[in-house]
């Protein structure tokens, strides 16, 4: 491949590191290929001073990035996948989800935190989070604790744990493994504490549909388990009608042994519950992995039916 090939990026630290990724690989495999980052700033990198549940969530992190494409400035966008709207606006594709990091997230305390467990925590400690998502699963564990909004890059958020005297907040192990700052964790919550946000941990690449060479170019970047693990959650959060807005968790894995007939099985967890962390239904459904998006619906129509449609009923009818 030569020419050259145009990639649009949210502003921040993290982001120029996820693209500059998508760069370096694209370069190395199309060494006759000229590649370019071009800085976006997203609405959601604007406005830091309001929670994520306050300003919407539909295309918050990816409205600019994606126009950008549509009117040619662009080629390509370069997305955390759990930022993703699971409705991709016309005329646009997911062209490639990317090898997955550590789907977990990780509770970072203050430079001197000593901290090895949530049970470390004193009571009543604050934590920051904008998640409603991270505060839904935290508050059932420990309802004890207080929990504040928390915004802004990974350098941000930690200066405001030393500015606000908080004890601490939750990220994504992927993006302090991306930062190179994985150390800067305390400890990593089990999946059976918390589950993480649909498509975390993967990269999701966006390009104008139908655009043959960009999606011949990116192809040797798609990850073919995760990108039917991601298939499946983004399935699930489209039928529970979830986003920023609702607490809703999903990670599907795909098993390391196949069944009985040689078929690749797929298991997909879920999480839906209130903002306060008193209700809460979870589940687990297995299925073919080569039928992600079917898995998905299935597992949310049994989390509706035992609850979940109540609940976040709820949650919509107080934001």
């Amino acid at each position: 491949m030569s020419g050259t090939l145009r990639i649009g990026s949210r502003g921040s630290k993290l982001a120029l590191i996820q693209s500059a990724w998508v760069r370096d690989e694209l370069r190395r495999l199309h060494p006759d290929l000229q590649v370019e980052i071009e800085v976006i700033h997203t609405k959601g990198d604007k406005l830091l001073d309001a929670p994520l549940a306050k300003i919407g969530d539909k295309g918050l992190f990816t409205k600019e990035l994606e126009a950008a494409m549509l009117d040619g400035r662009t080629d390509l966008a370069v997305h955390s996948a759990k930022d993703m709207p699971t409705e991709v606006p016309e005329g646009l594709a997911i062209v490639a989800f990317t090898a997955r990091e550590d789907v977990r997230d990780v509770f970072v305390g203050g430079a001197s935190s000593s901290l090895r467990t949530l049970d470390d925590l004193p009571r009543g400690a604050t934590v920051g989070t904008s998640s409603l998502r991270r505060r839904s699963q935290l508050l059932a564990l420990r309802p004890d604790l207080d929990l504040v909004d928390i915004r802004g890059n990974v350098q941000t958020r930690l200066r405001k744990l030393e500015e606000q005297g908080m004890s601490g907040t939750i990220l994504a192990a992927a993006g302090l493994a991306r930062l190179e700052q994985p150390k800067l964790a305390s400890f990593a919550f089990a999946f059976q504490q918390m589950l993480p946000a649909v498509g975390q941990g993967s990269l999701a690449i966006e390009a104008r549909a139908g655009d043959t060479r960009v999606a011949a170019i990116v192809a040797p970047l798609i990850h073919e388990h995760t990108a039917l693990a991601v298939r499946a959650e983004r399935s699930l959060m489209h039928a529970l009608q979830g986003g920023c807005q609702v607490p809703i968790a999903g990670f599907a894995e795909v098993s390391q042994v196949p069944d009985e007939v040689g078929v690749e099985r797929l298991l997909l967890r879920a999480f839906v519950g209130s903002v306060d962390g008193t209700k809460a239904v979870r589940g687990e459904l297995a299925g073919p992995a080569q039928a992600p998006e079917g898995l998905g619906i299935a597992l949310a129509e049994d989390l509706l039916a035992r609850g979940a449609e109540r609940i976040l009923a709820e949650v919509r009818g107080a934001a």
